[in-house]
């Protein structure tokens, strides 16, 4: 059997090559904005959407593939709202502007499914408590990261520089990269993917 990775996500590729998992990456070639936005009018939540997401990438690669096909998603969540990327340095200034001192939640969700349905997910919420950091250190930061900062929803890389940006983190580390991973790993022994 093969399994394939729906994203070409680096931190979720970087967590299964550490892990020691054989895989192969493919774009989902889901239009991840229009869902997020239907799924937003509809009164879904961030948690939800995380879900939705994973389930949707999943089924979409597995219908055209054989093997066990995992998606994944992580939305941020800040007293209910959801947020995404930034697309600029700036707009990554205003957004850990708005997070400093705040406590936020990361939603991450994988979903693993063959010949075209859902065969297993899970879903893991973190809290992260950003310091109340200076301007001059939020500049450092931004220049040291740079495009980095743009990789992931909350403009950090909790592997990198981005660690110093926060006084308390709660919840499971590969989860915060965006691939919650133990029960990945389980489901895949199962599977006889990986040596029991």
């Amino acid at each position: 059997m093969t399994v394939i990775l729906a994203s070409k996500s680096a931190a979720r590729r970087a967590v299964l090559d550490g892990a020691g998992v054989t895989y192969e990456a493919t774009v989902a070639g889901v239009d991840e904005e229009s869902v997020k936005a239907s799924l937003l009018a509809e009164g879904h939540g961030p948690r939800d959407i995380a879900d939705a997401l994973a389930e949707l990438k999943a089924i979409r690669v597995s219908r055209a593939r054989l093997g066990l096909v995992i998606g994944a998603d992580q939305t941020l969540d800040l007293d209910g709202m959801l947020y995404d990327k930034a697309e600029t340095v700036d707009e990554a200034r205003d957004r850990l502007k708005l997070l400093r001192g705040k406590t936020h939640k990361l939603h991450s969700a994988v979903v693993v499914a063959k010949e075209g349905g859902p065969i297993w997910r899970d879903m893991v919420t973190c809290s992260l408590t950003m310091r109340d950091f200076s301007d001059d250190f939020l500049e450092q930061y931004l220049a040291t990261e740079g495009p980095h900062a743009l990789g992931s929803v909350g403009c950090y890389r909790l592997e990198g520089p981005g660690a110093q940006l926060f006084s308390k983190i709660e919840g499971d580390y590969f989860a915060i990269l965006g691939l919650p991973l133990m029960g990945l790993l389980d489901l895949l022994r199962r599977h006889g993917e990986l040596a029991a």
